[in-house]
């Protein structure tokens, strides 16, 4: 039975995963991917028996992956996700808008659907009302037809109103993920009903400044790698023990300083080479995915310094 809606926004807060999509031949590797969504959903260290929040977004290459392909990946993770308690968001790339109203479409006619969608950021000219028309607009329609519910990922300070507005006055969506800064946070926390949706922070697993502020989860990008550090620090965060929350993400810091450089130049290939230095057999890197090619010696070697005090997380 679909989660309802207060269940999903609840489930939300959370260490929200987002795995990288492994490629071989800059070809998905289907095998790979399981066996990465095996890992997740194998390894849930989050108290009270909570489920594991999976989401194939911006890490995941999601912007880069065709439509014919980006359907089948849906419909392979929810099988594979299938009867084991977990919640599937799919990351969908709203350029054009009529693309991404077809991937809503079919992804929601799956035996298995996504419980969620997140609308990623805009590229190309757009006005904040303009998205607000746009976004409330499809919203509508697909939530109408097909039960669709949304979240939307914030990457510009000047769309808070809007990001609220959304959530606030229409029943589809259910939370905004925080993509700027922790600035805006408050604003947004004050802005956004609690009834209505849930605020994340959408910047990685040093989350502690934002939960302090009022978000309510976290999306991690390392998480397929060191499940047990990102469900920590949202352990942590829900019983207000921000030291220890504090701590750990003292120790993931090195990693996610790689993640970030240069405008997130390496976040999904820092992902990679962790999975690849690791010699796990439960995970899988890949070999580089497209316009993220494996990484320099010099910063593999960054990485591998970067994890070498963390293994015990995975």
């Amino acid at each position: 039975m679909p989660l309802s809606t207060q269940e999903l926004i609840a489930a939300l807060d959370t260490p929200i995963s987002i795995p990288i999509v492994p490629f071989v031949n800059l070809e998905i590797d289907y095998e790979g991917h399981r066996k990465n969504i095996d890992y997740l959903m194998d390894n849930n260290h989050l108290e009270g028996g909570r489920p594991r929040v999976i989401c194939l977004a911006g890490t995941s290459l999601i912007h880069h992956i065709g439509l014919d392909d980006q359907v089948r990946l849906m419909e392979e993770t929810a099988r594979n996700m299938a009867g084991r308690g977990g919640v599937l968001i799919a990351g969908i790339p709203p350029n054009p808008i009529s693309d991404a109203g077809e991937v809503v479409e079919a992804q929601s006619r799956l035996t298995n659907r996504p419980d969620a969608f997140l609308l990623m950021p805009v590229t190309g000219v757009c006005d904040p009302e303009g998205i607000y028309q746009t976004f409330m607009a499809f919203a509508e329609k697909y939530g109408s037809a097909h039960g669709a519910r949304f979240l939307y990922y914030m990457r510009q300070s000047d769309q808070i109103s809007v990001a609220a507005r959304l959530v606030n006055e229409s029943p589809h969506f259910v939370a905004v993920k925080v993509g700027t800064s922790e600035a805006d946070v408050p604003p947004l926390v004050s802005a956004v009903k609690k009834e209505n949706g849930a605020v994340i922070w959408g910047i990685g697993d040093r989350a502690t400044g934002a939960a302090r502020l009022g978000t309510k989860g976290h999306t991690s990008g390392i998480n397929v790698v060191f499940a047990k550090a990102s469900d920590e620090i949202n352990n942590a965060h829900r019983r207000g023990d921000f030291a220890r929350a504090a701590e750990v993400e003292q120790q993931i810091s090195a990693l996610e300083d790689i993640r970030f450089r240069n405008g997130r130049t390496y976040n999904y290939s820092a992902v990679v080479e962790a999975l690849k230095l690791g010699g796990w057999n439960d995970v899988e890197g890949g070999e580089g995915g497209p316009f993220n090619p494996r990484v320099p010696p010099a910063v593999a070697a960054e990485v591998k310094q970067a994890i070498d005090g963390i293994l015990s997380y995975h």
